[in-house]
């Protein structure tokens, strides 16, 4: 069918083949070549006597426009040409079944625009075929010609007899955008001006240029769909290892103890590692002392001197061994009924969501930078995979801080309820959060 035309992209996008299969019966719809006028008022006038001909011989007219308003410029036309018709657009959708159903019988005169009707078998009345079939007329050619396709389609179907006619003019918006200075050359090189409907072109190389146009637009579209799915890409796979995460720690029954101990170990290498990279005399002891009594432990379990010529390993040991202690009275604190594993879920969900929720945000933002790179001869995709992959890793970071912190530094004064970590599993199936906002630090 219309696929056709864009068989490139289902291929190289979507991995799959187009194949045409032939009609039920032989077409035998007349497609004319496309009729080229100056002005978009010689075009439209044109129209309207071909319209007022074949209305006058009882053969039922089809005219595809690409705007609404254009249809309803050539409804006040007809109007003024005393020819009776039907329009059929956005303002009266609601009346299409019935418009088509009628747009086959003697002396039928339907404007549609090109969207509407599509792949609707459009019943001929009685003597219609005598009369030639169907005619439908094209007052523009679609950025896409598998619109325009899909317009003649509605002609000729099931091997009924159809004509086809695209009327085109030099203003129009496709010609002005491509090809309009070559048309406009040929034109004064013809010496055809813009009085009688007769000054018009037609013939095959000029219907092979509209074509040409079209397919440097459609090669814009498919550029940008592209381009948008590789951009996408970078966020589905993202999105996907943070959502498989999430559902694991949703659907643990049992124990989040490694999980949570590899978040806390992980936090406490990444801090002790960027706080001891020069040499040993300049490492900074007193940003590792800080992290500690803010995120780990009171201020009176560690000190600068505790961490005194010990090595980076060593001071890992050390604050890992702290860590591990407050966590074990935590689990004693919260021994009854999975106390303990309901509180973690709370706190790594709440973590989870808020700051896959600021990357969301942060991601958009890379994105609409990224773009005027390529000023600098800088492809911007690929600073957008490598820079989101790097804030990816930074979000990463940044959860198992958070949810180090709030495990550690919370204060036990009573039982978790139930009712806390149902509100947090209600936010996955409602996207509605009814916890309240420090129920992930106080238990």
């Amino acid at each position: 069918g219309t696929a056709k035309t864009e068989e490139e992209e289902f291929r190289e996008i979507y991995n799959m083949n187009v194949i045409a299969i032939p009609t039920n019966r032989p077409i035998q719809r007349i497609d004319g070549h496309d009729l080229i006028y100056p002005s978009l008022r010689s075009k439209f006038r044109a129209v309207v006597q071909d319209i007022k001909q074949r209305h006058e011989a009882g053969q039922p007219i089809l005219v595809g426009t690409v705007a609404v308003e254009t249809s309803e410029l050539l409804s006040n036309m007809l109007r003024a040409e005393g020819i009776p018709h039907e329009v059929l657009n956005a303002k009266n959708h609601f009346k299409e079944a019935e418009i088509i159903m009628s747009a086959g019988q003697r002396g039928a005169v339907t404007i549609a625009t090109n969207m509407a009707g599509r792949g609707t078998d459009i019943k001929l009345g009685k003597g219609v075929k005598e009369l030639g079939g169907l005619c439908v007329i094209g007052t523009e050619r679609h950025e896409s010609r598998r619109i325009d396709n899909q317009l003649r389609g509605r002609s000729g179907r099931q091997g009924d007899p159809g004509a086809t006619q695209f009327y085109l003019s030099l203003e129009d918006d496709l010609m002005k955008r491509f090809g309009g200075e070559k048309m406009q050359a040929i034109w004064e090189r013809l010496n055809l001006t813009d009085e009688g409907d007769d000054n018009f072109i037609q013939s095959k190389m000029l219907t092979r240029q509209v074509e040409s146009s079209q397919k440097r637009v459609e090669g814009n579209n498919y550029d940008t769909r592209k381009s948008v799915l590789e951009y996408d890409e970078v966020m589905r796979e993202q999105r996907e290892i943070i959502y498989s995460q999430r559902l694991q720690i949703i659907n643990e029954d049992q124990s989040l103890e490694k999980v949570t101990k590899g978040m806390i170990r992980r936090t406490i290498h990444r801090v002790v590692e960027s706080h001891t990279l020069t040499d040993q005399k300049e490492w900074n002891l007193e940003g590792i002392v800080d992290f500690a009594h803010n995120s780990i432990c009171a201020p009176d379990e560690l000190s600068i001197s505790d961490l005194e010529g010990k090595t980076s390993a060593e001071i890992e040991g050390i604050l890992n061994e702290k860590a591990m202690e407050i966590y074990k009275e935590k689990q004693e604190q919260l021994n009854g009924d999975n106390q303990m594993l309901e509180f973690e879920k709370v706190v790594i969900l709440r973590v989870v969501d808020r700051k896959w929720t600021d990357h969301i945000d942060d991601m958009d933002q890379l994105r609409q930078s990224v773009g005027l790179r390529g000023y600098a001869q800088i492809d911007p995709l690929t600073e957008y995979q490598t820079e989101g992959y790097e804030r990816f890793q930074q979000m990463i970071a940044a959860i198992d801080y958070d949810v180090t912190r709030i495990l550690m530094k919370s204060q036990i004064r009573q039982n978790l309820q139930r009712e806390q970590v149902q509100g947090v599993r209600s936010v996955v199936a409602t996207g509605h959060d009814r916890t309240s906002d420090d129920s992930s630090e106080k238990a």
